[in-house]
């Protein structure tokens, strides 16, 4: 659901001598068209606002601030901060920041070439972000990340609030409060033809529940890969992710809460999760095309509880180029998942045995300048 950048700051390796700030942003449209939707269907879909977003960038003397904030509708959410922190780069390799940072687990920036991204972000597992500190060493063939996060965004700072929804990233919420994160990263590259990256991740954290005052805990691992060869791209991880907070008496072991958007769901308390996506780009020369990619996002979420649906997501699309213009047509299907047809409320969850597969056909519009 976004794009990336490589900001000057982030680009640049030593100390400025006088201050330098760069602003940016982007403005994005979207339509669909749903298949559970018949009203939607017998108009001819929906084309309408998706977000704008600013982004700046400034640094001096070697210490550099990146923020990037997001406005949607109030429906989704609102206004909201996706990402903001501090830096500093001690030489080419070696980086610290502060603030609200991507935690450093998978496949970065994101796991999944479409709009709509891959199963796990829907779980807190695909570009999260979380407050803390990250230290990053980017070798040339070894790099590895440690972090620590104090918890998830607070948005409310109340004694005993519960997460706020409006928010970009998904985290545990309802009673529960992710605090005490830590996060270790590790990827060894190879090949000049085939440019391979195989890596470990693995995160473990404190849940504080705000009704018994009492701290469970969950933890999270994943094998990925990711490689390039010619036009082609390929990303693939399996994780293992478990949830153990210590709830009131009569709740429900089985699940837990969620949010972002706006609004909360329920998730299975344990689960494995397998994605697979493959792209390739064209490179064409049709006016202001430049370049096509053509791509399959696969995403297979297997809940440990027995008598739980399982979830599953793909996506088929083209990612077209034009300039600053980047438009994404996506054909998304999904059974048992909250934002492609579902209940939304426990779809990720215990889900629904009679289920059917549902789909929306997408078309996003966004110009990042």
């Amino acid at each position: 659901m976004t794009f990336s950048f490589c900001w000057f700051a982030t680009c640049s390796l030593f100390a400025q001598n006088t201050p330098e700030v760069d602003i940016g942003g982007a403005l994005r449209f979207n339509y669909n068209l749903s298949s559970w939707k018949p009203e939607q269907k017998r108009r001819g879909g929906d084309f309408g606002y998706d977000m704008f977003r600013i982004n700046a960038v400034a640094a001096y003397q070697g210490i550099y601030v990146n923020a990037e904030y997001r406005l949607y509708s109030q429906a989704f959410g609102g206004g909201m901060l996706k990402q903001g922190w501090f830096g500093y780069r001690f030489n080419e390799i070696k980086e610290l920041q502060v603030g609200l940072t991507q935690v450093p687990f998978g496949i970065q920036q994101y796991n999944s070439h479409n709009w709509f991204f891959n199963l796990g972000y829907y779980v807190g597992l695909e570009d999260d972000h979380d407050m803390g500190i990250k230290y990053m060493h980017l070798g040339e063939q070894w790099e590895y990340q440690v972090a620590y996060f104090k918890n998830a965004e607070e948005l409310r700072f109340g004694d005993a609030s519960a997460v706020s929804p409006s928010r970009y990233s998904y985290d545990v919420a309802g009673n529960n409060k992710e605090v005490h994160q830590a996060n270790i990263k590790l990827l060894y590259k190879w090949g000049d033809s085939t440019r391979s990256r195989l890596g470990f991740s693995g995160q473990y954290g404190g849940l504080y529940n705000i009704e018994t005052k009492e701290t469970g805990d969950h933890y999270a691992l994943a094998v990925h890969y990711e490689a390039g060869y010619k036009l082609w791209n390929l990303k693939t991880e399996a994780m293992l992710v478990s949830h153990r907070p210590e709830d009131a008496e009569g709740t429900s072991e089985e699940t837990i809460t969620m949010a972002a958007y706006g609004a909360p769901y329920e998730v299975a308390a344990d689960f494995n999760l397998y994605t697979l996506a493959v792209a390739r780009d064209v490179p064409v020369s049709w006016g202001p095309v430049s370049n096509l990619q053509f791509y399959n996002d696969f995403g297979y979420m297997q809940k440990a509880q027995s008598g739980f649906e399982d979830s599953v997501m793909n996506v088929t699309g083209i990612l077209v180029t034009a300039g600053n213009l980047y438009t994404y047509i996506d054909y998304a299907a999904g059974y048992n998942h909250s934002w492609l047809g579902g209940n939304f409320v426990n779809d990720f969850a215990a889900g629904n045995p009679n289920a059917k597969w549902e789909a929306r056909f997408n078309i996003n519009f966004g110009y990042y300048f």
